[in-house]
Formats: C-alpha cells, sequence, structure tokens
C-alpha cells in the first residue's frame, strides 16, 4: 500500500488524482497545492506551491510518498522532477530539458524538422519588421503562435493579414506575454478536424491513449477567442483509425526516439495536438503533459489500474493499459463570465448533491464558509458517458439547465462535430 503526492491544482489534477485513488494498492493521494472541491473526492490538500520545490520535496520524504505525479507543465519546466531526482525521489513526468518540446515552440519545431515529423510550414521571429514583411507575403488565414508558454492563449488564429500583424505587434512590440513572446512562430493554417493524441511514455517506449478532441474557442460554433478548453470528448468517431494509427507511427514514436537522440529522454505524458488534413495528420502542437480538459474524459475510460501503469512505466516494466471501446465520454467546462478576459470571483457554485451517473471535476474554486465559490476562469467540468456522443450531450445538457449558472457560462455544442459528420 502507498501514498502518491499530485502537483498541481486544476481539473487536470483532480481527474488524475482521483484515478490514483481507485487502485487498490493506494492508501492517499496527497495534492500540492490542490483546490478544496478535490476533498469531496477524498483527496487531501496541502498547502504547498507548486513553485516550491524544497518544500515539496521536504513533505515527499516525511510523508514516505512512493511517487509524485507533475500535473501541470510550469513545474516541469521550472525542473521540479530534476529536482525531486537529485533528491532521491521518483516523480512521473518529463525533465526540464525534454519538456522544452512544449516550453518552446520553436524548439519543437527543431525537432520535428530534424525527425521528419509532419507539421506545418513554419518560420520562427525575433524581429517584428521581418515578421510582418513574412505575413504579408504569405496572406491570410495564417497562425500566430508565442514561442513560449501563454496558458493556451497565445495562439492567434488570424482571418486577415491584418490581424496577424496586430497580434505580432501584440507579441513582439507590447510584449503581452513577456519572455514567453519575445520570439513568434509564424505558421500556415491547416485545414481539417483537430484531435488530442496522448500516450504514456518512458523514452522510446509508447503508449497511446484513446484520442480525444478538445473545444478551444469560448463560445458556440468555434466564434470567440481561445481559451484553455471549454469541453472535450473521447473517442472521436469521425477521425477513422488509420489516422491514428498513422500519427502514432509518423508522429509520437519519432518524437519519443527522436528526444532520447537528443539526449532529452523523455518519461511522462506526452500530448500531441493534431490535425487530421487530407495528406494525412499534422502536429499543430506538443505538450509534455496531460491535456485539460482531455483528461477529464480520457481517464474515465481507462478499465486498467492507473497507478499500476505509472509504477510501471517508472520501474521499466510492461504496463497493462486497457480502454473501455463502448460509447463515449463527454465533458463540458463551465466557466466564469468575461473568461478567458477579466472575470468576477466569489460567485457560490451550485449544489451538485443530485448529481447521479455524472461526475464534476473542480478547477477554478476556492471555499467560503463552508461552501465552494469560483475563484478561476475555468470553474468545474461535468462529464458523463453514453453510448453515442447525442446521448452524452443530452444527459449533460439537461442536467446543467436545472442548475444555478449565474456569473458562468458553458458551450452549447461540445462533440457536436461528432453528430454532424
Amino acid at each position: 500500500m502507498k501514498k502518491l503526492l499530485m502537483i498541481g491544482s486544476g481539473g487536470r489534477e483532480h481527474a488524475i488524482a482521483r484515478k490514483l485513488l481507485e487502485s487498490p494498492t493506494v492508501t492517499t493521494v496527497y495534492c500540492a497545492p490542490g483546490n478544496p472541491g478535490m476533498t469531496r473526492d477524498g483527496i487531501e490538500l496541502v498547502s504547498i506551491s507548486e513553485t516550491d520545490h524544497t518544500s515539496l520535496i521536504q513533505f515527499a520524504k516525511g510523508q514516505e510518498i512512493a511517487w509524485t505525479f507533475v500535473g501541470p507543465e510550469v513545474p516541469l519546466l521550472n525542473g521540479l522532477v530534476d529536482d525531486f531526482e537529485a533528491a532521491g525521489l521518483k516523480a512521473f513526468g518529463p525533465r526540464k530539458d525534454a519538456a522544452l518540446i512544449e516550453g518552446s515552440k520553436d524548439f519543437a519545431k527543431q525537432l520535428m524538422n530534424n525527425y521528419q515529423i509532419p507539421t506545418a510550414a513554419h518560420e520562427t521571429f525575433h524581429d517584428f519588421k521581418a515578421a510582418k514583411a513574412y505575413v504579408e507575403a504569405q496572406g491570410a488565414p495564417i497562425v500566430i503562435k508565442a514561442d513560449g508558454l501563454a496558458a493556451g492563449k497565445g495562439v492567434v488564429v488570424a482571418e486577415t493579414v491584418a490581424e496577424a500583424v496586430a497580434a505580432l505587434s501584440d507579441m513582439l512590440e507590447a510584449n503581452r506575454f513577456g519572455a514567453s513572446g519575445a520570439r513568434v512562430v509564424v505558421e500556415e493554417f491547416l485545414a481539417g478536424e483537430e484531435f488530442s493524441l496522448l500516450a504514456f511514455v518512458d523514452q522510446e517506449r509508447v503508449y497511446p491513449m484513446i484520442i480525444a478532441q478538445d473545444h478551444k474557442r469560448a463560445f458556440d460554433q468555434d466564434r470567440g477567442p481561445n481559451t484553455g478548453g471549454m469541453g472535450a470528448y473521447a473517442p472521436v468517431p469521425q477521425i477513422p483509425q488509420e489516422m491514428v494509427t498513422t500519427a502514432i507511427e509518423t508522429i509520437l514514436k519519432p518524437a519519443a526516439a527522436g528526444l532520447v537522440s537528443e539526449g532529452r529522454p523523455f518519461t511522462g505524458i506526452l500530448y500531441a495536438g493534431l490535425i487530421a488534413t487530407e495528406t494525412g495528420p499534422k502536429v499543430i502542437e506538443f505538450n509534455a503533459r496531460f491535456g485539460d480538459p482531455e483528461t477529464q474524459v480520457v481517464l474515465p475510460r481507462l478499465t486498467s489500474d492507473f497507478a499500476a501503469i505509472i509504477d510501471a512505466l517508472l520501474t521499466g516494466k510492461e504496463p497493462e493499459i486497457t480502454w473501455q471501446t463502448a460509447g463515449v465520454t463527454l465533458g463540458v467546462v463551465v466557466a466564469a463570465d468575461g473568461y478567458p478576459g477579466e472575470y468576477a470571483k466569489g460567485q457560490t457554485l451550485p449544489d451538485f448533491s443530485g448529481l447521479k451517473d455524472l461526475t464534476v471535476t473542480y478547477a477554478g474554486v476556492a471555499e467560503k464558509n463552508g461552501q465552494l465559490v469560483t475563484n478561476g476562469g475555468r470553474v468545474y467540468l461535468i462529464e458523463g458517458s453514453a453510448s453515442t456522443v447525442a446521448e452524452a450531450q443530452h444527459k449533460i445538457y439537461s442536467y446543467l439547465e436545472t442548475l444555478d449558472t449565474t456569473g458562468t457560462f458553458y458551450r452549447k455544442d461540445i462533440g457536436s462535430k461528432a453528430i454532424q459528420v
């Protein structure tokens, strides 16, 4: 029997910690810093910041934690796994040098170039005038990306040259994203359906998960600004298995092998954000961790012991991984009004006591007088499974309509692309 430590505080970490607790070998899952909604599922909170490496290491040693799962990208890129390993502790997630596949879009593009991994045509710029000239020569639509981390908001899909130039000015001249946007990647716009392909990875060992589809735009019909994700569903019936198999062989495996070749072996969760083009799957982005909200719909479909899989990956053994294949799992994010821009905090959450056959995963919440209140952009996610996407939608949306969602909003069309096909 073992105790585990989860790093992070969002919906992704809630979903991971809850799944780890299902293992018969796990007695306790601590989450640092976590959020108060997690305690509803028996997760124990630890009030240590994910940036306080020294205190996290002291806690893990003091509690005799078997291993630590690092959820978000920032602690990975800050070298938390490296520091845990240096202290003689086991941690699941890539080291700092391998996490750069997410930390720098330019680095990721160079890796793809070097190992013939299909992606959009692209150029990297530091200089606004050079970038502007390139955009004017290429025309629109075109995609502008801040090189570094920007919490899912550093990507602009520009429909016009003017919009692209404004985005370049925002990043390179106005420093909207600080150091993360001091360098930008400009790439061709790819047409096709997007999907997320995640995998458990240990160096060159790659174990793909079922695919999911995220909904990045704030409003219905993919309108409004990009967010961290407003909902997801898995699997994605309109993406053929042949496309997924091709992506595993031409994208995931070469990326893992390429990182080993570069002297940056990757152990953790490798996320490939892909687009199904007429010429096959191409990479939009790589992440060095579970996606949010994809985790909340992928992990419920895992039928084998999640903690045992991580154990196996950390000890060089072969994991046993099985998935529920029938039906679909869908999740809808409820966000604070104004997100991803300015939003208010402190709105009391609805009463979920009548929740049947659905699961609530908490993200941006705090506790006030024993009640949960909004404390972030994405507040919570309602997830459920059914035999079809339409049935899952009906189940979740009919429940959401019974709640008092004052001060919050949600998309009404999560999963609809699967129905339209």
